[in-house]
């Protein structure tokens, strides 16, 4: 929202008068004079009108997690555990997942209250890369490498994917890049070279590494800096 209407519905002043308050230095945004009425203010804003809160701030969750095989990335499921059951935080319940993982799939998963944020991560239109670490049942053939970079066309959605890096790191184990999300597209993409995928391990997001200590199970905060490092590769950052 922009923070005259919120000044103006706040007062009932109308947008006249809210530009005003704000040109004249007499509105705080997190403890920070703001005089541009056009500025844009989310819920994690704290918004203070001469010494008269207008908003106070939402606290903004960014959880990172190693997700182990067998969990669910959902927030709640009646028959399975989900990721969501390893989380020990009172605003849990205000999560959701930026990017979910198969069942059967481990590694990088990140949770958020911030649906902005999320999908500038994880939309296509963005281009964040996403890099899993992929066993197959055979191995890899070397003209897969550029089958990956054309992409495949999916009948299914009707959509050709993105041009995706591989990197074959020798027989049946292979790297392969993304810059979408689309539904068991690594395990499709391997089976239309003949190839089965057995274990699928995401390794990142952006420059956002699952980090080596981290467990399978564990998880914690993002730091300002990681937050801020898993939109680094946005081409449209």
């Amino acid at each position: 929202m922009k923070l005259d209407r919120l000044i103006a519905k706040h007062r009932q002043m109308g947008r006249t008068a809210a530009l005003r308050a704000i040109a004249t230095s007499r509105v705080r945004v997190n403890n920070v004079v703001t005089t541009d009425g056009h500025a844009e203010v989310d819920r994690f804003c704290a918004v203070m009108l001469d010494e008269e809160p207008v908003q106070s701030a939402e606290r903004g969750l960014y959880l990172i997690m190693h997700k182990p095989v067998g969990w669910l990335s959902a927030t709640k499921d009646a028959q399975h555990p989900t990721v969501l059951d390893w989380i020990d935080d009172p605003d849990k319940h205000t999560l959701h997942l930026a990017g979910r993982l198969d069942r059967n799939t481990s590694g990088l998963l990140i949770l958020t209250n911030d649906g902005a944020w999320s999908k500038r991560l994880m939309a296509s239109d963005f281009k964040v890369p996403k890099v899993y670490h992929v066993e197959t049942d055979v191995p890899v053939p070397p003209e897969a490498v550029e089958a990956f970079q054309r992409g495949f066309y999916f009948h299914t959605e009707d959509i050709t994917t993105l041009p995706a890096k591989l990197d074959i790191l020798g027989g049946c184990l292979a790297r392969v890049t993304l810059h979408e999300g689309r539904y068991h597209q690594v395990k499709r993409m391997f089976h239309r070279v003949g190839c089965r995928v057995i274990v699928l391990h995401r390794e990142s997001v952006g420059a956002l590494c699952l980090p080596e200590d981290l467990k399978p199970g564990e998880w914690r905060s993002m730091s300002e800096a990681e937050r801020q490092s898993a939109l680094a590769s946005s081409a449209a950052a």
